[in-house]
Formats: C-alpha cells, structure tokens, sequence
C-alpha cells in the first residue's frame, strides 16, 4: 500500500499542517516521518493539565492536524490512508498515516488553498449575506470524518449562549509559546459574543480519545470549507472543558443526541486589517525518529 514520501513532499505537507489551529495555540503534536507513511503523537509536555486533565482539548487539536495534514498531502499528489490508534500499549500514538499516489481533486486543490487564508477570528461577526446552503456541505464533510454539526438557532442559540456565558474559574496554565523564564499566566475563559455567527455545536455519538480526534478532524473540514467560501470562522473547544457545562450542552442543546466537543462561529468577516498570521514551533521541535517509541506499529 504505501509509497515512498519524497523528503520534500513530507516538508511541505508538514508546513500546512501545522497550521492547523490548536486550544490555546498549544501545538500539542509530533510527528515521526518515514519512507513509508507518517506517524503523529500527542506531545503530552503541551497538554494543559489545568484546563484539560483528560487530555480532550488536546486530542481535538490533534485531530484538526491529522485533517490538514491529509488535505495537504492530497493536494500535493498523495492520499493519506489513516490508522487510528493503532498502539494500545501508547495512547500517545494518535495515528499512523499510509500513502499512496493520488490524483488530486478541485476539492483537494480548494481545501489546500484554505489552510494558508484560514485565521481564527474572535472578533464580533459582520451581519453581510451567508452563502445559501453552506451548512449542508459543512455538515457533509463533518459527517464524513466521523462528527454531526447542529446549527444552534433561535432558542437552541439562546441556550448555548446562556450556558457559554456561565461562570467559569480562571485558571493558571504555563504560557507554552513562551520562553521558559515568562511566569505562568492567567487564562480567563471567555464567553461567546452574541453577534451575527453561526454557531454550530460539534458532537460525537461517543466520548472516548478516537472520537475526540474524529471530532478534530470534523473541526477542521469545517473550517477549511468555510475559509474556502469566504466565511470567516473561529473554532472554540475551551467550554467543553467543563463537565457540567458539557453536560448542560448535551442536553439542551443537542437533545441529548450527541456529546459535544467544540463550537465554531462561522460568519461574514468583520471589516478591518487582515489578521496575521499565528506563531508556530518550528518543524525540527516536532519530529522524531520513528524508532523513538519501541511500542510503535508500523506505518
């Protein structure tokens, strides 16, 4: 089944990849590249414990590199097949990504394309005309990575807001992107504003770590089709964090259909200045030998 990844095509579907958004800009991945396929980990030392002890915000934010990593490659010529899992003795061990020689789609061409334009925009949403019909092909492509997408309008809406504007605590998480001397710093968690976004509720029909990273990878295909048509978009994960709050979500929101693990507001895009772009850790900090783990399967 798999080819072998010229060097070069690994670098540069690497370099998309990781533009994929991550809860608090963590970046909690690695990846090990061989001429056989790729493998990504959890990089536990950027998990935040004090947000995330079970590690879903993380796994979510894994999830949402596997996608891009997988757009990316395809556009550039090559499919990626994806094993979930495939370790029990290491959990850490996300998936483990065969290859073989793709002929790339208008799809693969566009979703690509997005990875370089998509920011994640907090600012209030503008009320400018949403595309007829987007919702569908956004609930499509979640679907096909293994997530169901719930519109939350009218009173759904005001469910989720009112759940999402409920007190939390802030907590204290070191600043990862920092140097290592920076103090730690407070996070305060932030509530939805109430403007022209779409909301829409991700959920899994389970709760357990591959359905938290099928639910990264449905994120991503989200947002990619959103950029892609010229939504702006914001991926927000930090409330499900709460078990209560999760809870509450569920219930009154998803009618108990689902187990939510994100919200992303898609909209018109505000007027103002282009948003730069986020920092990322350069590709030498997030590769390791494929050897490293003597848990792993192959690729």
């Amino acid at each position: 089944m798999n080819d072998r990844l010229p060097d070069d095509i690994a670098i540069a579907a690497l370099t998309l990849a990781v533009r994929a958004p991550s809860a608090g800009n963590t970046q909690p991945w690695r990846f090990g590249v061989s001429e056989r396929g790729l493998r990504l980990y959890l990089d536990g030392s950027r998990v935040r414990s004090g947000i995330d002890p079970s590690g879903r915000e993380s796994v979510l934010s894994c999830g949402a590199v596997l996608h891009h990593l997988c757009i990316a490659l395809a556009a550039l010529g090559w499919l990626g097949v994806v094993q979930r899992l495939p370790d029990p003795r290491n959990p850490d061990h996300l998936a483990s990504i065969g290859l073989m020689r793709h002929r790339p789609t208008m799809t693969d061409v566009a979703l690509n394309a997005a990875i370089t334009h998509r920011r994640s925009d907090h600012r209030p949403f503008g009320s400018g005309p949403v595309p007829p019909g987007y919702f569908g092909l956004v609930s499509e492509r979640a679907a096909a990575a293994g997530a169901k997408v719930r519109q939350a309008t009218d009173e759904p809406r005001e469910r989720l807001a009112e759940l999402m504007r409920a007190p939390l605590p802030a907590v204290r998480t070191p600043d990862l992107l920092a140097p290592t001397s920076v103090p730690e710093i407070f996070v305060a968690l932030r509530p939805v504003e109430l403007d022209c976004a779409d909301l829409l509720v991700l959920g899994t029909d389970s709760d357990e770590r591959e359905s938290w990273l099928r639910a990264g990878e449905a994120a991503s295909a989200v947002l990619l089709t959103a950029t892609n048509i010229g939504l702006a978009t914001c991926l927000r994960s930090w409330p499900f964090t709460a078990r209560e709050l999760r809870a509450a979500i569920r219930r009154r929101v998803l009618d108990g259909a689902a187990h939510p693990q994100a919200v992303v507001r898609i909209g018109s895009a505000p007027v103002g200045p282009a948003l730069p772009l986020p920092g990322r850790r350069p590709l030498q900090d997030i590769l390791v030998p494929i050897g490293a783990d003597a848990h792993d399967a192959d690729c």
